[in-house]
């Protein structure tokens, strides 16, 4: 993928057969925000340019993938709200959902998804 814009896409896993609603957060202020001051998310967000994320200000806990830039998951960790996660340096996106949510979608490491949309 090449020039990343805000907007609504979809998560397809290999081998499984639902489609994710995904938002993705390309710019300053939208990486920025992720999803913090809400209350869950139907879906996922992928946070693009990103190695590492945080939980501070978080309502709830969330499940991150780390992505490389051929989109094949590095790790999955769960974060409660108020933690700093480490930086993967190998790591060029993020994608970020509800606590559980990933396993149910069959991402883990090793996993490469694609991105349709925006």
């Amino acid at each position: 993928m090449g020039k990343w814009a805000d907007g609504a896409g979809s998560l397809v896993v290999p081998g499984e057969s639902a489609e994710v609603p995904l938002e993705v957060a390309a710019s300053y202020r939208a990486r920025r925000r992720g999803l913090l001051g809400r209350d869950g998310i139907a879906g996922a967000l992928l946070i693009v340019r990103t190695n590492s994320v945080h939980t501070f200000g978080m309502r709830f806990a969330i499940d991150v993938a780390y992505l490389d830039r051929s989109f094949r998951v590095l790790s999955v960790v769960t974060m409660r709200p108020g933690r700093l996660g480490m930086v993967r340096p190998r790591g060029r996106h993020v994608l970020e959902a509800e606590a559980g949510a990933m396993a149910g979608w069959g991402v883990r490491a090793g996993v490469r998804v694609r991105v349709e949309g925006p």
